[in-house]
């Protein structure tokens, strides 16, 4: 009697599915293109550049100071006393040293910035991807970039719906202030890697 309750359950459950699944509407969009398109990617972009320059200028400034006082000792050293080349070379280990702490510091720096900068830019995606979603009764908006949509059908592509309504919406309110310039600093520096993952700024 069990086994036939559980082959009648099945059997209903296998009947219904299909009419469950076809009367969920889906819909899909590729959200870092969404982002792209958000007037507010470019304005945080240029922030972000600009907050790099200053962090590359205050390394290229250390270098040089580096670089005069290197060739300084290199003028001078077959002059020194064992005492001033040994102090001579403390100063330039710790200047170098000082270079490479501040260039560290500013790559965590700069991560964290294009991080603050995104943040209420995905909030205003969000908001205006979950407005479409109810106001147009999808009940699965999928995110094909991220590549974790199996199936999608084209004719819910809902992204320019999407763009209109962020179009409507006012600006994202971006975080303002440089947030100050990473002290400290040592080792030859290497430079800072450019980009961050700020929107617009390519994939």
């Amino acid at each position: 009697m069990k086994t036939i309750k559980k082959l009648l359950m099945t059997a209903m459950a296998t009947f219904m599915l299909p009419s469950f699944v076809s009367a969920q509407k889906m819909g899909h969009l590729q959200y870092d293109s969404l982002m792209q398109m958000m007037p507010e990617s470019k304005q945080a972009l240029e922030i972000a550049q600009g907050y790099l320059k200053d962090l590359e200028k205050q390394v290229a400034s250390m270098k040089s100071e580096f670089d005069a006082k290197y060739q300084d000792y290199m003028s001078n050293e077959p002059t020194m006393s064992d005492l001033v080349k040994k102090t001579k070379q403390q100063e330039l280990q710790d200047l170098n040293q000082r270079i490479e702490d501040f260039r560290t510091q500013a790559q965590q720096d700069y991560q964290k910035k294009t991080q603050e900068l995104s943040a209420p830019i995905k909030a205003k995606a969000q908001k205006a991807v979950e407005t479409v979603a109810k106001e147009n009764g999808f009940k699965y908006v999928f995110d094909t970039s991220s590549g974790m949509v199996l199936f999608a059908d084209p004719g819910e592509n809902i992204l320019t719906l999407v763009k209109k309504k962020l179009d409507s919406m006012p600006p994202a309110v971006l975080p303002t202030g440089n947030g100050g310039t990473p002290k400290g600093g040592g080792g030859t520096p290497k430079g800072i890697p450019k980009g961050g993952g700020i929107p617009g700024g390519g994939k």
